[in-house]
């Protein structure tokens, strides 16, 4: 049976503004969704894919096929064409970006029509339309979009931008404008089968990546929010089912992080307490004490919870 390696993962306490979604008007607003029933802020998974692939750059002597330009403001490419994945070259020739989040490369066909063909039943002759290319790859690690822990409330911030304040902006007054602003934890999951990537250490590589994230999302004013894990729950399985996305839930009462789902599911034996390495603030609760206590691994530290983690995958799932 496969190993399968997944994840959910609680940001730290802090306000997201100026993740840019739709603009109405002067108001830079975030990204949207109904969650339940109610309005929550969100982060995309293409965002935090784009943090992500800055540390896997870090991770590794050759670092990433794509990084991002930051003069230029364009992607630059070490290896456009994929010649690593053409069968010829070596699994360690291939970029760990590639191999952990996958691409896709398409062309369009050089020519509207392809060579004349006959019909056979008309005997008649005709141009079949030619057909692209595409190199495609899907990406192993995957990632959930991370979703606000609580509710949007509206809050806009008014700002005025100073004279001159762009080049392109010749006015002599200040230009107002607003922000949404969100007062938020954000949650979100990942998932990965190690056996999939051409090298599977990476697999480890990208635990310990995801458990060291910084800023994500923004534009070029990228607002100061740690992504990094405050909690997380982490489990290495042969089972191919998460089964803990989206377990955090804030107690409107007391405003301490809960997970009741999750205490259910181990109880109900659907998640395995012996699987899970529970991380973070969340690690020190009475909920993690219980699953302590049927099993799971706690550790006060996230750092070193993405170590043990990493260790367990080494070993193919097993504890060692």
């Amino acid at each position: 049976m496969s190993m399968h390696v997944f994840g959910a993962i609680l940001t730290h306490h802090g306000a997201a503004a100026n993740n840019r979604a739709e603009t109405e008007g002067n108001i830079t607003t975030l990204q949207k969704l109904l969650w339940f029933g109610r309005v929550h802020s969100s982060v995309s998974a293409e965002a935090i894919r784009f943090a992500l692939r800055r540390r896997l750059a870090e991770a590794e002597p050759r670092g990433t096929n794509r990084t991002w330009d930051e003069d230029a403001r364009v992607n630059a490419w070490k290896d456009d064409a994929f010649l690593a994945w053409s069968g010829k070259g070596k699994d360690a020739d291939t970029f760990i970006d590639d191999d952990l989040l996958g691409f896709m490369s398409a062309e369009a066909a050089k020519d509207e029509t392809g060579p004349e063909a006959s019909d056979a039943r008309t005997g008649s002759g005709k141009k079949p339309r030619a057909k692209g290319t595409a190199k495609v790859r899907r990406a192993v690690l995957e990632i959930a979009r991370a979703i606000s822990l609580t509710p949007f409330g509206g809050d806009v911030t008014f700002n005025a931008a100073s004279p001159g304040a762009a080049p392109s902006r010749k006015d002599k007054n200040p230009t107002p404008y607003g922000t949404e602003v969100h007062a938020t934890r954000y949650q979100y999951g990942f998932a990965m089968t190690p056996e999939r990537l051409r090298v599977p250490g990476r697999a480890a590589t990208a635990v310990e990546a995801l458990c060291a994230l910084g800023e994500v999302a923004g534009n070029h004013g990228r607002f100061l929010y740690d992504f990094s894990p405050e909690s997380a729950v982490l489990r290495v399985t042969h089972d191919p089912a998460p089964r803990l996305l989206y377990v955090f839930e804030e107690d409107r009462k007391t405003g301490c992080i809960i997970a009741p789902n999750l205490i259910a599911r181990v109880e109900s034996d659907d998640l395995p307490a012996a699987e899970l390495v529970i991380a973070g603030a969340y690690s020190q609760t009475d909920e993690a004490k219980r699953l302590k206590e049927l099993g799971a691994t706690i550790e006060p530290g996230v750092r070193k919870a993405a170590r043990i983690v990493c260790d367990r995958i080494a070993a193919g799932g097993k504890r060692p």
